[in-house]
C-alpha cells in the first residue's frame, strides 16, 4: 500500500527544516572554532586601541592654542614690570610673561631655550621687536607673534620679528627630531614584539630574558647611530651632533623596547598592544612634534614631558638648537622607562620561572613510584 501523499509532502518538510537546522549548527560551529572567545576579546582589543588612536590625536591637534608660553620683557626701568604683567592677564592667559633686566641677558636666556621669546620695548621708535626661537618650534612662535600682534594692534604700534634661533636648512618647520624619535622608539618595540612573537611573549627563564635584553641593547646601540647618520651626514637635516644622537637615541630604543618586554612578560601577546597604546597612541600626539606641548590641550600637555615621546623629542631639539642645555631631566624620564622595563622583565621572568618549577615538582610528586 502506497504512502500518502499528504504524509510525504510533510516528511519532506520536516527534512528539509531539518538539513537547514544541521548546516546552520554546522556553520555556527565553525564560526565558534575559528574566532574563539579570546580572539573576539583581541578584536574588541583592536577596535578599542583604533579608536583611542583616533581620539587622541584628533583631540590633540584639532584646536591647538597657547597655554602659558614663557616669554621675557625688555626695556625702560617700570615700562617692562607694567607690559609684562599685561601679557600675563591676557584672556585665557596664553602667555607667562616676566620682565628681564637686560636684553643681552634675556637673548642668552632665549637662545639656550629658557624662554619661548623675548619682547623688547621700544618707546623712542614706532615698533617694538619680537625675538623668537623658531627652532623650538614654528607654531609656538608663530603663536606667540599672533598674540602679540593683536596686544600690538590694540597699542596703536608695531612689531619687528626676529629669528635669533632658526632650524637648519634641511630641518623643515623643525619636524625632523620628532620624527627622528618616533623612528627610533618604534624600532624599539617593534624588535621586541618580533622577539615575543618568535619565541614567545614571555621568557622561559631569567636566563632568556637576559639574552633578550642583550639583544635588545645591541640592536638599540646600532639603531641610535642608524637614524642619527640618515639625519646628519645621509640627509644633512640635523648636522653636527651626530655622537650626541646617536647614544640619546640608543637610550631611547632600549626604552621602547624594555617597556614592550616588561608589558609582554606581565600580559603576555597584550602587551604589545599596551605598548602600542603608551608610545603611539598617547605618546606621539602629545610629543610636541606639530605643535609643542604648551600648545596642546591640558591632558596632552600634562603627559608630553613625562613620556619618552616628549623627552625624546625635546632633547633633540636641546642638543641640535640650544647648546643641550636643560637635557638632564628628559635622559632621565628616558633612562627610568629603559631601566623600568628591563627590571620589571627580570622579576617577571624570575616569578614565572620558580612557578613553573613548582608545577614540575608538583607534578613528579604526583606521579605513582
Amino acid at each position: 500500500m502506497s504512502e500518502p501523499e499528504e504524509d510525504r509532502g510533510q516528511r519532506g518538510q520536516h527534512g528539509g527544516v531539518d538539513g537547514r537546522s544541521g548546516r546552520m549548527g554546522r556553520l555556527l560551529a565553525e564560526v565558534r572554532d575559528a574566532v574563539s572567545v579570546r580572539t573576539l576579546l583581541l578584536i574588541v582589543g583592536v577596535l578599542l586601541l583604533q579608536l583611542g588612536f583616533i581620539l587622541s590625536y584628533v583631540g590633540a591637534f584639532h584646536d591647538p592654542s597657547p597655554h602659558r608660553l614663557p616669554v621675557r620683557v625688555v626695556g625702560p626701568q617700570g615700562a617692562a614690570e607694567r607690559m609684562a604683567d599685561r601679557l600675563d592677564e591676557l584672556p585665557d592667559r596664553p602667555l607667562r610673561a616676566s620682565a628681564a633686566h637686560s636684553e643681552p641677558a634675556a637673548r642668552a636666556e632665549l637662545t639656550e631655550g629658557g624662554t619661548a621669546a623675548v619682547f623688547v620695548l621700544r618707546p623712542a621708535e614706532q615698533r617694538d621687536r619680537l625675538l623668537v626661537a623658531t627652532a623650538g618650534g614654528s607654531a609656538k612662535a608663530g603663536a606667540i607673534e599672533e598674540v602679540l600682534r593683536q596686544v600690538q594692534a590694540s597699542r596703536q604700534r608695531g612689531l619687528a620679528v626676529d629669528d635669533v634661533v632658526p632650524v637648519q636648512e634641511g630641518d623643515s618647520r623643525g619636524l625632523t627630531g620628532f620624527y627622528l624619535v618616533v623612528g627610533w622608539t618604534v624600532g624599539g618595540y617593534l624588535v621586541a614584539s618580533l622577539l615575543g612573537v618568535a619565541r614567545g611573549a614571555r621568557p622561559a627563564n631569567p636566563g632568556r630574558a637576559v639574552i633578550r635584553l642583550v639583544s635588545v641593547l645591541v640592536y638599540a646601540i646600532v639603531s641610535g647611530v642608524g637614524g642619527a647618520v640618515v639625519v646628519g651626514p645621509l640627509l644633512g637635516a640635523l648636522t653636527g651632533h651626530l655622537l650626541e644622537l646617536w647614544w640619546l637615541g640608543a637610550l631611547l630604543v632600549l626604552a621602547a623596547a624594555t617597556v614592550t618586554m616588561a608589558f609582554q612578560v606581565l600580559f603576555g601577546v597584550l602587551g604589545i598592544g599596551l605598548t602600542v597604546l603608551l608610545f603611539v597612541v598617547l605618546g606621539n600626539p602629545s610629543a610636541g612634534g606639530a605643535y609643542a606641548p604648551e600648545l596642546l590641550p591640558g591632558f596632552w600637555r600634562a603627559i608630553s614631558a613625562a613620556l619618552p615621546n616628549g623627552a625624546g623629542t625635546d632633547a633633540v631639539r636641546n642638543i641640535v638648537y640650544f647648546g643641550a642645555h636643560g637635557i638632564a631631566v628628559d635622559v632621565l624620564v628616558i633612562a627610568a622607562y629603559a631601566l623600568g622595563g628591563a627590571v620589571v622583565a627580570l622579576i617577571g621572568a624570575v616569578v614565572r620561572g620558580r612557578r613553573a618549577s613548582a608545577d614540575s615538582a608538583g607534578s613528579d610528586a604526583e606521579r605513582p613510584s
